[in-house]
């Protein structure tokens, strides 16, 4: 028997042995029962068994690509933040766009928020912005967010999305009548990832190199201008093709039509946010441009495809507690609460060693690698020195800690316990709304309208009807007066 050439590549087990059949599994003869020892055989059955990790509870569908952030103004002045310390500077980046509520395997074209999670692979380690493609949310507490996203999920006796579900959490959350309106406005469907904009959407702090705080919220522009779909485009499209938004990521990018966003951000000091007309904390509020000015920083520029989805869009891990040195977070409830979920959820789906992984891994620290006693768990791969210790402070030169705060402290002061936030001059949940609304042409309000409209007149209680009717009378008469008008001509239909 001849032997195979050196430039052959041949079948392997797991464990490296070669496979000589994998047309046909081991049988007691030629025509018998198969055999317990055909190790390919229960190794690729095993292992097809074991492919799927569970999947986001939220976030669940989604698509990726890697590009750069360059600064392209200079923001020293409000934050030490190493990798927007110099105009022209690069950074790589990992970004995974998703829908939020449906399933991994539904469709693209979904009137849901967008989610747009960042990756900074920076000099001091990753930092991960983690925001949405609406500068608001639905709530402002994180202890509501598990009831929010069930009663938007699957019905546990119906298995589908229901209604009376969805408008009776909204009728008791009259906080989220602002998204409401961005959701089932004309923006409520982006025609494409590149087509829309991203936000940071909570508030964080920026801190500069002589300690000074200021409060931020993120901008990204898309450069390829807005564009969206209406209801009846986007059933079209999810009935064409559900991965309509991948394919059109995955194609621009391979043809090297490369999507950007140019990032700005609105700038508060620190000591305004106490006496502001209403809790600048607040994710259900956006602060107006005429306030805070939009500054510009730098542009996104998403340049390369993953190699592949499963191993870096399905394993991506953002968590919104990874900062860098000169950034922070703020007293905002809900990013407060994402701190720990975000983190926790990576290590339930994928490990506690899930940072090890590429897609993961801090790129632009010296070393290449995280530096710390983090040892053992499943899947460690950590590769340290057989001489590295696991505990610190030691006497053989581990690493130690800093002694420099990523950011400024935040004051607090009062009891422990469960409070409201502060109130404000203008802390109520439906005056932005109402602003928004009136921004909006006529064209868009009758869209508006049609699209509340149709999903609360599917609802069967009356009164869960009647309490979002008063929301939306509450934001801006006019618009109260037309959704009810609509839902009680379709009620009677």
């Amino acid at each position: 028997m001849s032997k195979p050439t050196l430039t052959a590549r041949f079948l392997t087990t797991e464990a490296g042995a070669p496979v000589a059949d994998n047309q046909n599994s081991a049988t007691a003869g030629a025509g018998g029962p198969l055999v317990l020892q055909d190790q390919q055989l229960l190794e690729k059955l095993a292992r097809f068994n074991r492919e799927r990790i569970p999947e986001r509870v939220v976030h669940a569908r989604g698509s990726g690509a890697y590009g750069y952030f360059e600064v392209t103004d200079d923001v020293t002045a409000f934050t030490r933040a190493g990798f927007l310390d110099t105009v022209g500077k690069r950074t790589e980046t990992f970004i995974r766009f998703s829908t939020v509520a449906d399933s991994l395997g539904g469709p693209d074209a979904a009137r849901d928020p967008r989610g747009f999670a960042l990756k900074f692979y920076t000099e001091e380690g990753n930092y991960d912005l983690v925001g949405n493609n609406t500068p608001v949310f639905f709530i402002k507490d994180p202890i509501k967010f598990p009831d929010f996203i069930h009663s938007q999920k699957r019905d546990p006796f119906t298995g589908k999305q229901e209604p009376d579900n969805v408008w009776d959490f909204w009728a008791h959350s009259p906080e989220a009548t602002h998204q409401i309106t961005w959701l089932m406005g004309d923006r409520g469907i982006p025609a494409s990832y590149r087509h829309m904009n991203g936000y940071g959407s909570h508030t964080y702090q920026w801190t500069n190199a002589e300690g000074e705080a200021f409060f931020v919220k993120y901008h990204f522009k898309t450069n390829q201008g807005v564009r969206c779909l209406s209801g009846e485009q986007a059933a079209e499209l999810a009935g064409k093709d559900p991965n309509s938004h991948q394919t059109d990521l995955l194609q621009s990018i391979e043809r090297g039509i490369y999507p950007s966003w140019t990032l700005y951000a609105q700038i508060m000091p620190a000591a305004e946010a106490a006496h502001y007309r209403f809790n600048p904390f607040d994710l259900t509020k956006v602060w107006p441009h005429t306030d805070f000015p939009l500054q510009r920083v730098g542009r996104l520029v998403l340049d390369r495809n993953p190699d592949n989805v499963f191993a870096e869009v399905e394993q991506a891990a953002f968590s919104p507690n990874n900062f860098v040195p000169g950034i922070g977070p703020s007293p905002d409830k809900m990013l407060q609460g994402r701190l720990f979920a975000y983190a926790d959820a990576h290590r339930y789906r994928l490990g506690v060693n899930h940072t090890l992984l590429p897609v993961n891994a801090p790129k632009g620290v010296a070393g290449g690698r995280a530096d710390n006693y983090g040892r053992d768990g499943l899947m460690a791969a950590n590769g340290y020195d057989r001489h590295a210790k696991n505990y610190e402070p030691n006497s053989y030169g581990g690493p130690v800690q800093t002694n420099e705060a990523l950011s400024a402290p935040l004051a607090v002061s009062g009891h422990t316990g469960t409070h409201e936030a502060p109130a404000h001059a203008k802390d109520d949940d439906f005056f932005q709304a109402g602003e928004l609304y009136r921004l909006m042409s006529e064209d868009e309000r009758k869209r508006l309208v049609e699209t509340i409209a149709g999903g609360l007149s599917q609802v069967g209680r009356d009164d869960v009807i009647e309490k979002n009717l008063a929301h939306f009378h509450a934001a801006d008469a006019e618009y109260g007066k037309r959704v009810e008008a609509r839902v009680q001509e379709l009620r009677e239909d």
